[in-house]
């Protein structure tokens, strides 16, 4: 006889506090929203996936062929909490060779992509009460802030410093915080931090540790994850290249997600000092988000092949910077035409940021009150699926979105080029 579990009113079975207060996010709503026009068959360019479309940007030839050998070979049971030490060697052995920084093994962490390690930086570096500095837009700082029941301290980024932060914006907030974020190229931007802010930013944040001679430090996470997608011409440094004296306070993420196409094999790593590591692989350990074993040794092997990384980059930026040109292209020819937009160029990554000038405007007789109101409009109208610049910490509705190209064709942006000019015409 079955078992009938009685229903319980809320307000006598309350959840957690941190369940009560999570936010939902805002770009999975928005794909709701998408996912309901394409349905209708209307012509879509949908620019809000952070993610590549394989049939666009397949992930290397000689790292699927090794997964695909790793299975066959039987790695498919647990692997170590902290990694593969063949993999975290070989993330040592791409680092010496890619920027010419030296960590060693007890610095690397292998996780289940960068949101864990991103997640666990958060939880065992901040207590609750204390703060976190970053600027916006950015990616999930705000949410991970308020998981641990930080402080939230966002800095706002200017169009004209590439909405990247400088250290004139950061340095009134050093003082009291306990974390600072950083992400170059950035998401949702696709600008890096120049070589020159970014050195002044880490000597920053080493002044202000040797002041506090002892207490509690502040540290860096310094998000890497697109720091192979990089645009001709466009180059960035490692931070501990940049700033070796960092080292103590700097927590770094990466992995093969972004740099390879990979985003579901679910591979990543994140370096700092062997005390701050060692607590990290404790505490997901618990929580058991391990990178795949069989994806673990083929991503071993394929850090190890210089020239398939090579082959497999120089595709890899070509069909990304024809993509990330046309828009910006676009998007100029029309500023240039004197419609009410404008465009801030990518460097890296697969982002580009818009702006629409029509916030508190009418359209055919109605307000466009706010962003999300002109995206509707550019979603409904034009058939441009976008996010806006709220999902990524930003009040101020000024019409500025994010535009990721993973997973369009070029033939896609220019249908939709051509629907965006018309309605602005309108």
């Amino acid at each position: 006889m079955a078992t009938s579990i009685p229903t319980v009113e809320p307000s006598h079975a309350p959840l957690s506090a941190l369940a009560g207060s999570l936010r939902g996010s805002i770009i999975l709503g928005i794909a709701a929203d998408v996912r309901e026009l394409q349905a209708t068959g209307k012509p879509l360019c949908n620019l809000t996936v952070g993610d590549f479309d394989p049939r666009h940007f397949p992930i290397p030839e000689p790292l699927r062929e090794g997964i695909i050998q790793a299975f066959r070979s039987g790695e498919t049971n647990y692997p170590p909490s902290d990694g593969l030490v063949t993999l975290r060697q070989a993330v040592t052995e791409f680092l010496r060779r890619e920027h010419g920084v030296e960590y060693s093994i007890p610095s690397v962490l292998i996780t289940a992509g960068g949101r864990p390690a991103i997640y666990a930086i958060f939880r065992c570096l901040v207590d609750p009460g204390e703060v976190v500095l970053y600027s916006v837009p950015s990616w999930n700082n705000d949410y991970y802030a308020e998981m641990v029941g930080a402080i939230k301290a966002p800095v706002p980024a200017r169009a004209g410093h590439r909405f990247q932060p400088v250290l004139e914006d950061l340095a009134p907030h050093l003082d009291r915080a306990r974390l600072l974020c950083l992400c170059s190229p950035g998401n949702p931007t696709g600008t890096v931090i120049d070589r020159e802010t970014a050195t002044r930013i880490l000597r920053a944040v080493v002044e202000e540790n040797r002041r506090r001679d002892g207490t509690r430090p502040l540290f860096v996470l310094y998000d890497i994850m697109y720091g192979s997608l990089l645009q001709d011409g466009v180059s960035a440094e490692h931070p501990l290249a940049l700033v070796p004296e960092a080292a103590p306070w700097l927590v770094t993420v990466d992995g093969v997600s972004k740099a390879f196409a990979g985003t579901g094999l679910r591979v990543g790593w994140t370096l700092g000092a062997p005390q701050v590591i060692a607590r990290m692989k404790d505490f997901l350990g618990h929580v058991g988000a391990w990178a795949p074993r069989p994806e673990q040794v083929a991503t071993a092997a394929f850090l190890r092949d210089p020239q398939g990384i090579a082959e497999f980059r120089t595709a890899m930026r070509a069909h990304l910077g024809e993509r990330l040109e046309a828009l910006y292209r676009g998007f100029q020819e029309m500023k240039q035409a004197g419609l009410p937009v404008d465009c801030v160029r990518a460097q890296g990554a697969m982002y580009v940021s818009l702006r629409v000038d029509l916030v508190g405007k009418r359209f055919q007789g109605e307000l466009i009150g706010d962003n999300e109101a002109l995206r509707r409009l550019l979603l409904h109208r034009a058939g441009l699926a976008v996010v806006p610049f709220q999902a990524f910490g930003v009040a101020e509705h000024s019409g500025w979105f994010r535009l990721s190209v993973g997973a369009v064709s070029l033939e896609e942006i220019e249908g939709m080029l051509l629907r965006v000019r018309s309605l602005l015409e309108s």
